[in-house]
């Protein structure tokens, strides 16, 4: 599925456009996400993941292996 964090299932969520007269449309609110190349130690190789802002700080905290497992 498009537009989807591979680390913490993040995706599309639905909402409103809200003008200052509350006219109210629909709008869509995507995940900030980034393709990034993360080195596995283990596997020797380097793996491509397309994750959003929060997958990148939990994999600072925890680590790609243990993220990955």
């Amino acid at each position: 599925m498009a537009r989807v964090c591979q680390v913490t299932g993040k995706g599309p969520m639905a909402g409103n456009n809200v003008s200052h007269a509350n006219n109210r449309t629909k709008r869509r609110f995507l995940p900030n996400l980034q393709y990034r190349r993360f080195w596995i130690e283990s596997e020797n190789r380097w793996v491509r993941l397309r994750v959003s802002n929060a997958g990148l700080r939990t994999i600072d905290k925890n680590g790609i292996d243990v993220v990955l497992a």
